[in-house]
């Protein structure tokens, strides 16, 4: 990235990993002398250098490093650029995203209105952070007949199903004709308001303050040149209004999610005329009591933007947009139904298929699907193992190199943080597979605590990987897969081990192969470099074809999983859930080692409170996450999953009960309406509902 200082401008260069080599150059200007230890990546986690610029300067900065093999464990990590402003360069704008055709700037509490034509794309960008900005749009040709058709916000939740579009298949905002205005494509905020008028002089007047400026009163006055008729109070989209409806019927708000620089960028789906805003509301926390700018830009309909949300792995983090696997150039062309799953574009379910013939295809046939959401961390350094040792919940001291372990990693109460999986490819060598990119953070402060000299390396990007299962997961890469003399083959592959191999033959694509799986069916997990996405996914593709190879989706898998009694971060299991709670209390090893949590998992154990248990309900209603599950009036539970199973011919679903009424065969009711006025009746019944004795996984 290339960075533009002003002198006195301070540049801030920080290895948040460690191990990672910074490229600097300074193409004019002056920033005396560089770093050794930062430029050759002979630094711990968070190492930093921080350089004044004594004159106005322009440097570009790289972070170095080659693609990284799947059987390999030196993965290129980001560095994080600072930059503090020196006086009169203090906050600019952020660099655009493009080529800019027009923009304007919106000054505190004022309004403007402007053209937008077909196709180019508009972006709001919140300047200083916490600043709401309403915005309107109108179809320009009816303006121009007298007739005002704008954005319907009643119009768009109706026809969404939601509060507001995001980035997706779901993106746009329609008018009451439904046709639609604008579609989203970037959101790196996600909370805006759909619900509420644009601010009116008559909310500060009933609040005591006569003669405040409104956003409705600052939008007559930027419309009135456009023939638009004024109005007491304008429905708008709120973007970045923080607000929720209760469960008390009552709307609320709160300051904005916004930071500085966050942004929605619109594509104008016919010609418009727009409207925004930068909401001057100061007498409550609407725009954190202190309202600031809000600046537009118009970009050519030429450009092409990617979609995406922001994700942020910490709320400080720098945030990333959601992308695309290795895979998504096959996966595409199959399926438009992609959703953002943990930050990556992932089929929901295939055009072709449709989640029930998917699901019936991994029970009885095979199926590949995409699982590169997955996050992944390279643990290596001499105190790997005992840093992994106080992290989670298995003994890793009996982990074989080849071996892998599902475990649980909790915090000091016992709640868990998140489960995964646990690779050893070496003595001082180990690869953490998880869901949730926090577990980096919390690993690399864990080992800082106790001054362990381990790293811990992001290498999600640089490891894609396909899920292959079903009965005939192995008849298919067994076609596919080379392994040298020294490796398992696919044949001798036994459960939770894996292997490393190539496509095709000696000189193929390099994989890692795992006998791992979220389907409850003998399965493997193909791991690659994104390079080589396409490469493995059309060779399993071609060898899965005699033999029924279907695509799966997240929805196919949820069915999948469900029945196998296989919990899910955020449904199953939360921080305030412990591994006994979760169903997973086998992953507590009686190990002699202390780790975070450990007496409070033992207090735990000895005096269970709730337990995971499997329900069969009675009859054929919609069940799901969060419905309550009673005894008479009193609640005793909740349903964490639910799904209909194809297989079984019957709703089941997975719930945390009081342990008093976990007993098997117990009658227990579910909760609907206000968990009182309708009731379905449902059994405690063993889990996993499919093949309890895991007999296929192992076959």
């Amino acid at each position: 990235m290339a960075v533009t200082l002003g002198a006195g401008d301070r540049l801030t260069i920080r290895d948040a990993e460690g191990l990672q080599p910074a490229g600097l150059v300074v193409l004019e200007g002056d920033l005396g002398p560089l770093p050794e230890r930062l430029l050759t990546g002979a630094t711990a986690p968070g190492s930093s250098v921080t350089l004044e610029a004594p004159t106005a300067s322009t440097v570009v900065i790289s972070a170095p490093g080659a693609d990284m093999a799947p059987d390999e464990q030196a993965p290129p990590t980001d560095l994080v650029v600072e930059i503090a402003r020196h006086g009169a360069n203090a906050r600019p704008l952020p660099p655009p995203l493009g080529r800019v055709k027009a923009e304007l700037h919106i000054d505190a509490a004022t309004a403007s209105a402007y053209k937008v034509s077909a196709g180019d794309y508009i972006q709001v960008i919140d300047v200083d952070g916490k600043q709401c900005s309403d915005f309107l749009a109108f179809d320009a040709a009816r303006l121009d007949d007298g007739e005002e058709i704008g954005i319907d916000a009643t119009t768009t939740t109706t026809l969404l199903g939601a509060a507001y579009p995001g980035p997706g298949l779901l993106s746009k905002f329609f008018d009451g004709r439904m046709r639609p205005l604008v579609e989203v494509v970037r959101d790196t905020v996600g909370r805006h308001d759909t619900f509420a008028l644009a601010c009116t002089a008559k909310y500060y007047e009933d609040m005591g303050y006569p003669g405040h400026p409104s956003c409705s009163d600052n939008f007559n006055g930027a419309l009135a040149p456009y023939g638009i008729a004024p109005r007491k109070g304008w429905p708008a989209i709120n973007l970045f209004f923080n607000t929720a409806m209760g469960s008390d019927n009552r709307l609320s708000s709160d300051e904005p999610w916004s930071r500085p620089g966050d942004y929605v960028l619109f594509r104008a789906m016919t010609d418009l005329v727009c409207a925004s805003s930068a909401c001057p509301d100061d007498i409550d926390p609407s725009n954190a009591w202190m309202p600031t700018d809000i600046h537009v830009r118009i970009y050519d309909k030429a450009q092409e933007f990617s979609k995406g949300n922001a994700h942020r792995m910490t709320p400080d983090a720098i945030p990333r947009l959601t992308r695309t696997s290795g895979f998504h150039d096959r996966t595409s062309v199959l399926t438009r139904n992609l959703v953002d799953y943990r930050g990556f574009w992932t089929p929901d379910c295939y055009a072709g298929n449709g989640p029930i013939d998917e699901y019936w295809a991994a029970r009885e046939r095979c199926v590949v699907m995409d699982l590169s959401a997955l996050r992944k961390f390279e643990v290596i350094g001499p105190d790997a193992e005992a840093l992994l040792q106080k992290a989670q919940t298995r003994n890793l001291a009996k982990l074989a190199v080849g071996q892998v372990v599902y475990t649980a990693f909790c915090y000091e109460h016992g709640g868990m943080i998140d489960d995964g999986t646990i690779f050893r490819l070496g003595l001082q060598n180990f690869r953490v597979v998880c869901g949730d990119d926090y577990l980096g953070v919390w690993l690399r402060q864990l080992a800082e605590q106790h001054e362990l000299k381990a790293w811990v390396k992001s290498s999600t990007d640089q490891l894609g990987n396909l899920a292959v299962q079903g009965p005939l997961s192995r008849t298919v890469l067994e076609q596919v897969i080379w392994t040298p003399p020294v490796q398992a083959s696919i044949t001798e592959l036994k459960w939770f081990r894996f292997t490393i191999g190539r496509i095709g033959g000696p000189q193929g694509p390099a994989v890692v192969v795992s006998r791992t799986g979220y389907t409850g069916e003998l399965g493997f997990e193909i791991w690659c470099h994104p390079k080589d996405g396409v490469a493995v996914w059309d060779a399993i593709w071609a060898a899965g074809k005699p033999h029924g190879l279907a695509p799966l989706g997240l929805s196919a898998l949820d069915m999948l999983r469900v029945e196998a009694g296989l919990v899910f971060a955020g449904y199953d299991f939360d921080d305030q859930t412990d591994p006994f709670e979760a169903g997973i209390g086998f992953t507590v090893a009686d190990k002699a080692e202390d780790y975070v949590g450990k007496t409070a998992l033992a207090r735990r154990r000895a005096n269970p409170l709730r337990k995971l248990v499997g329900l069969e309900i009675t009859g054929n209603e919609a069940i799901g996450h969060g419905d309550c599950l009673h005894i008479g009036r009193a609640q005793i539970g909740v349903v964490t999953s639910a799904a209909r199973s194809p297989l079984l011919g019957r709703t089941i679903a997975l719930a945390r009960v009081d342990a008093l009424y976990a007993d098997l065969g117990r009658t227990v009711e579910i909760g609907k309406l206000d968990g009182q006025q309708k009731r379905i009746a449902a059994r405690v019944v063993r889990f996993p509902h499919y093949d309890p004795e895991k007999t296929r996984v192992r076959a």
